[in-house]
């Protein structure tokens, strides 16, 4: 397993690739293309790197596309997203979280991936520092960075219950003005949740030094012992990032949306327009019959939980015991420092070795990653009894 360090190369003539292209990797993509080669080469190889579900679409979902495909043509929609879609989403928020969020303030984008770019170019100016927690999903850091932008680390601890509490934005901010925070809750890598006072909590903040509060909430509907809460129930202004990814099962479809306040509307309704025009037609169609499949998604949720059940039971009887609070989302970020001082290897002899593909600690924490590797427990049951198993044998 070889990962690059994002350096530019020099090419004929002297040119170069721009610096803003020189970020980090993204290593869990980096694992799955390492794990890919194994498996074209005859290897069984088991994928807990990325959080990818591993059940289908809905069967209502591929229904419903498989319909457009016949009726004919694929076009473009308006760049916002279409009407119904968008009309649909707002009545999730009403329906779930009861608050009223005008279909006005959804913009349709192409997976989350989309929905942070528009947002940060909406609301940042070139050099603009904005916080973010470690560990943390790594694409945060690159994208902000790739768009001149400044990621401001605030680690997070077990006092703080793993999650980026009002009191460490506040010293971030007094170091030198930030720009905004942006929070993630379930969490990933460590699926962590955030209570709703801690919420509360960071939105008053936020609101008094008047920076802006971007909350990532792709795994809401993955938890297990209580709901989670959405940041528009403490600030309406709030900017508000999901997908249809996790809870419904539509990775490849790349389709996610934005809660907006009506200050950012327009100016991300004209960057859609001329970055990618609109969020694809038939994932959009599809979508919008995602929120009428949840008798099926709550049973793949249920194989989330005792995939969870498992790995938290048997984890420590193999010595990896030492993991984050796992309260929603599908993976288990493990710290593995008893054995080593470098996830990097361990996680490369544990692909080669055991044909277990598990992302290195380093991807989200470069600091403290080094002795950590996250585990997704979003495949079948079988695959995670096999990892289990194949842990058991692994010599480390």
């Amino acid at each position: 397993m070889t990962i690059d360090q994002g350096k530019g190369v020099a090419v004929s003539g002297g040119r170069t690739p721009s610096r803003r292209g020189a970020v980090s990797p993204f290593i869990a993509m980096d694992v799955m293309a390492a794990a890919g080669a194994l498996e074209r080469a005859g290897r069984s190889i088991l994928h807990m790197e990325v959080g990818q579900p591993g059940a289908p679409a809905p069967l209502r979902v591929r229904e419903v596309a498989k319909r457009a495909i016949d009726e004919g043509r694929i076009g473009y929609t308006e760049a916002l997203g279409l009407r119904s879609l968008r009309e649909r989403i707002a009545r999730h928020y009403r329906d779930c979280y009861g608050i009223s969020v005008p279909a006005e303030r959804v913009a349709v984008t192409t997976g989350s991936s989309a929905g942070f770019i528009l947002s940060f170019i909406a609301m940042f100016d070139p050099g603009a520092r904005v916080a973010i927690s470690s560990p943390g999903y790594p694409a945060y850091r690159n994208t902000l960075e790739a768009l001149g932008l400044v990621p401001v680390t605030v680690e997070t601890t077990a006092a703080t219950g793993w999650v980026v509490t009002a009191e460490a934005v506040e010293k971030a901010h007094r170091e030198a003005p930030l720009a905004g925070v942006l929070v993630m809750s379930p969490a990933n890598p460590s699926g962590t949740m955030m209570s709703a006072d801690a919420l509360r909590d960071l939105a008053s903040c936020c609101k008094r030094l008047g920076i802006w509060l971007i909350s990532d909430e792709i795994y809401h509907g993955l938890t297990y012992d209580a709901p989670a809460r959405t940041a528009l129930e403490f600030d309406p202004e709030a900017v508000v990032v999901n997908s249809f990814s996790k809870y419904y099962c539509m990775t490849g479809w790349r389709i996610g949306w934005l809660v907006l306040p009506e200050s950012l509307v327009r100016p991300v309704e004209r960057l859609s327009q001329s970055l990618y025009i609109s969020a694809p037609f038939l994932s959009q169609a599809a979508a919008e019959a995602a929120f009428d499949a949840t008798e099926e998604l709550e049973v793949i949720k249920a194989g989330y939980a005792r995939n969870r059940m498992l790995f938290m039971n048997e984890l420590p009887r193999l010595g990896y015991g030492d993991f984050l609070p796992v309260d929603g989302a599908f993976y288990v970020y493990v710290d593995v420092g008893r054995y080593t001082n470098d996830s990097m290897d361990f996680c490369r002899r544990l692909l080669d070795e055991a044909g277990i593909a598990a992302t290195p600690g380093l991807d989200f924490d470069p600091d403290r990653g080094n002795r950590y590797m996250r585990l997704s427990f979003a495949g079948t049951e079988e695959d995670c009894r096999g990892a289990v198993e194949r842990l058991s044998t692994f010599r480390r």
